[in-house]
């Protein structure tokens, strides 16, 4: 076992000196490591030992300062200098601190490079290294074998705890709670400072936000200060990813004791477990969602006809058979994902999203005037809502309110993505909810076609496009229009003018003159100019209905016509 005292009497480092800090002389060294980043905070570990030219802070005595508390909070070995780079002489303040904290302050001669220093030191303690490994490799077998009998987070948030003696807690990607360990003799109860609810945020988000973004490739923990009702908690943060996936976080509430080396050593260990045991329930969860999704594939694609084999699994399930139903698409484009190489961070990434989607619409199920069931299918939230027979239809519009409000949600929640939400009609049966749901796709299709601003459609809003789409051809579609509009169209094409778009705006305000100039940016006098001379060139006065309905569904051919 190497100590500061040691490293004074190593004739191959010949005039190394402790000026400060004498009362940790018997602090072991267990690793050396160079800092020269002051960012260095964030990854330091009990019983290392600093090398520094000290250019970070040769000139900001705040920063020498908080150096030497960190590393003295952390329990680090000691800091060494090297002289006659950037300090002839040690600060007084840096020396005066370190006396006070008993943290060891070193100097090495200048002709030591620090790359020589730390081969030095890292072959002698080289021993301590062996027991170390052997106590660690002990303990990763425990937490494997947990794991193996399947112990789950539970377990293995307990062991650990135990060993750390510290309370633990493991928080999702999102910093939900997922599960958490106490401690008996905790000074600071988790429950006196943190809402402790599965599956909601337990930290606030400013100290969430503090968390390097790119910490998934980092193995050490990160130390955070959080605050609450007067007092400074230290946390000491670790990611559980896989190839830069984040599966969630191991927090340590550190209020019992400081943590070791060997502290550190197993709370990497157990997020290798921890994040192993995740993959493993997403698994288990994945292959009952294909199960599940298999059944309502075969639902929604019509196969499943007969209401006698429909029951069972409906029951099966958690669906009312005997219920009326109508369906609601929700397409999800989130933009993090172009950005995303890898095909299965890529495939994660998107389950999560389509997941905190889901929990969304269930949080707004209550609103739907009916009992609601959700699940995702790769970038789709599938939405089922049914009602008795005793209660009244869902209408056009009721379904379009719910469907605008859910919108508006996962529009404000979940930044950086696309929504385009489809609602199919409302069928007596459930043998018929295929249909629901492939009107709900064709209501997303026509909005994309027709109305690129809009982001909610019902099917029954295309109704007339899908009709003329889908039965008649495309010629007598053409044959119809320049009949009723020809002219019209010929008159814009031949003198620039816009009465084709005039028409559009006079029949989507219900013939009033003034809302249609007025949504059009121009004067109600222009507006009627125009709409007299529409009349002049179809010789019409736009008054007989039967003509009017005929004009009106011209246009609609016109704008289907364009789109092909």
């Amino acid at each position: 076992m190497l100590t500061i005292k040691d490293l004074l009497h190593i004739k191959s480092i010949d005039g190394m000196r402790i000026i400060a800090g004498q009362n940790g002389v018997d602090n072991v060294v267990s690793i050396v490591n160079i800092m020269e980043n002051p960012d260095a905070f964030d990854w330091l570990m009990p019983n290392e030992l600093l090398l520094s030219t000290g250019y970070i802070f040769k000139d900001n005595e705040e920063l020498q300062n908080r150096i030497i508390r960190e590393l003295a909070e952390i329990n680090c070995s000691g800091l060494c200098i090297k002289m006659h780079r950037y300090f002839d002489e040690i600060p007084q303040n840096m020396i005066d601190l370190a006396n006070q904290l008993g943290l060891p302050l070193l100097t090495i001669p200048f002709e030591y490079t620090l790359s020589k220093v730390i081969a030095i030191i890292n072959e002698k303690a080289s021993g301590r290294y062996d027991l170390l490994n052997r106590k660690s490799l002990d303990m990763h077998n425990i937490l494997f074998r947990i794991a193996l009998e399947g112990g789950g987070i539970d377990r293995i948030s307990a062991e650990l705890s135990d060993t750390i003696n510290n309370p633990i807690l493991f928080l999702d990607r999102d910093w939900n709670l997922l599960h958490y360990t106490e401690v008996e003799n905790n000074p600071v109860p988790l429950s006196s400072c943190l809402h402790l609810v599965r599956n909601r945020p337990v930290f606030t988000k400013d100290f969430t936000e503090t968390i390097p973004r790119n910490i998934s490739q980092i193995k050490k923990s990160v130390k955070r200060i959080y605050y609450s009702k007067g007092r400074e908690i230290k946390c000491r943060i670790l990611p559980v990813a896989v190839a830069n996936y984040i599966y969630g976080y191991i927090i340590v509430w550190q209020t019992v004791r400081e943590l070791t080396e060997f502290d550190y050593i197993v709370l990497e260990q157990s997020s290798t477990i921890l994040a192993l045991e995740r993959i493993r329930a997403r698994e288990i969860e994945e292959v009952k969602l294909t199960i599940r999704q298999d059944f309502f594939d075969d639902l929604l694609t019509g196969k499943l006809t007969s209401i006698d084999s429909i029951q069972p699994l409906c029951d099966l399930h958690g669906i009312n058979a005997s219920y009326m139903y109508y369906c609601m698409v929700i397409t999800i484009e989130p933009d993090v994902l172009g950005s995303l190489e890898d095909m299965v961070v890529r495939k994660y990434e998107q389950d999560h999203i389509a997941k905190k989607c889901v929990d969304l619409v269930y949080e707004h199920a209550s609103q739907a005037n009916g009992e609601l069931m959700c699940f995702y299918r790769n970038n789709r939230i599938i939405v089922l809502i049914g009602q008795n027979e005793y209660r009244p239809t869902i209408t056009v519009n009721e379904a379009k309110q719910f469907a605008d409000e859910l919108y508006e949600t996962l529009l404000a929640k979940i930044k950086k993505t696309t929504f385009s939400v489809g609602i199919g009609r409302q069928y007596k049966t459930i043998t018929s909810l295929h249909k629901s749901f492939s009107e709900a796709h064709e209501a997303i299709r026509l909005m994309h076609k027709f109305d690129g601003k809009r982001s909610v459609s019902h099917f029954e809003d295309y109704s007339i496009y899908h009709f003329l789409e889908s039965n008649i051809k495309a010629s007598e579609l053409e044959d119809f229009f320049l009949k009723r509009l020809g002219k019209v169209h010929e008159h814009d094409l031949g003198f620039g003018t816009s009465f084709m778009t005039t028409l559009e705006g006079y029949f989507a305000h219900n013939q009033n003159v003034s809302e249609a100039a007025k949504a059009m940016f121009i004067h109600r006098n222009t507006f009627i100019y125009r709409i007299d001379k529409i009349k002049e060139i179809l010789g019409t006065d736009l008054k007989h209905s039967e003509e009017l309905l005929q004009i009106q569904l011209a246009l609609k051919i016109y704008k289907l016509l364009q789109k092909e």
